[in-house]
């Protein structure tokens, strides 16, 4: 049985390899063992920041979908309070302004996806991200499908509902952070449109935190909540 195991998690390890690469594959595996043997005070995250354009057309037909809701949502919602995150996100974002759209089926939630439209403070690592050039582009982050409605079209639905709100208000490019070690979010991503622009990893150890990133400032110690990064991140930016 032992060794069974063992070649159980050498196979999984290979497809780890194969859809994430040799050095994301090797840091996510260090990431996870550091988080387990310091019970969680050590934590190590590497994103990709990518822009996405906004899409002038939809991407289903009008007619396909028409069971779907996407609706735009305010902290009091009831519906807020079955989202599966932790209590305080909710409150966190809305506080920085964020826009959050929920989709419903049949009255049933079915997922969301939020959106900023200015700078926003994220709320995994300490780092701020500004928007450039500011009314042009937008923060989208944390897109969630429910597991019995994931490879439905719910999740082109909330993007065609996201795509429409953003182009009424004049916005060309929509970013975000996606994790590295996400090879889900990489590729839907992708399937989107979107480029990459640049890159962080953030190593958190208690209270400290290092960031280094392809982006200024290129290297950030922080040694307490009120001190971290903020990335200027538009379009026009490269890795």
């Amino acid at each position: 049985m032992a060794a069974k195991s063992i070649l159980s998690r050498a196979a999984g390890f290979g497809e780890t390899i194969r859809h994430l690469g040799w050095a994301n594959a090797c840091l996510y595996a260090a990431a996870r063992v550091a988080e387990i043997a310091s019970g969680g005070r050590v934590q190590l995250h590497k994103y990709y920041f990518v822009a996405q354009p906004v899409r002038a057309t939809s991407w289903l037909p009008s007619r396909r979908g028409q069971n779907f809701r996407i609706a735009q949502v305010t902290q009091s919602d009831p519906v807020v309070a079955r989202f599966p995150r932790p209590s305080q996100a909710a409150p966190y974002r809305f506080g920085q302004g964020a826009v959050c759209l929920v989709a419903s089926k049949a009255d049933a939630f079915a997922g969301f996806l939020w959106l900023s439209l200015g700078p926003y403070q994220e709320d995994e690592v300490r780092c701020r991200y500004l928007l450039v050039p500011a009314g042009k582009t937008a923060w989208d982050f944390d897109v969630h499908v429910e597991p019995e409605h994931r490879g439905s079209i719910a999740f082109l639905k909330l993007w065609d509902e996201a795509n429409r709100f953003l182009a009424a208000r004049g916005i060309e490019w929509s970013l975000s952070r996606i994790s590295a070690f996400n090879i889900g979010s990489i590729m839907s991503h992708s399937r989107m449109g979107a480029k990459r622009i640049g890159s962080a990893a953030f190593l958190s150890i208690g209270s400290w935190q290092l960031a280094a990133a392809t982006v200024p400032p290129y290297f950030h110690l922080s040694t307490h909540a009120g001190s971290f990064p903020a990335y200027a991140l538009g379009p026009g930016r490269s890795p």
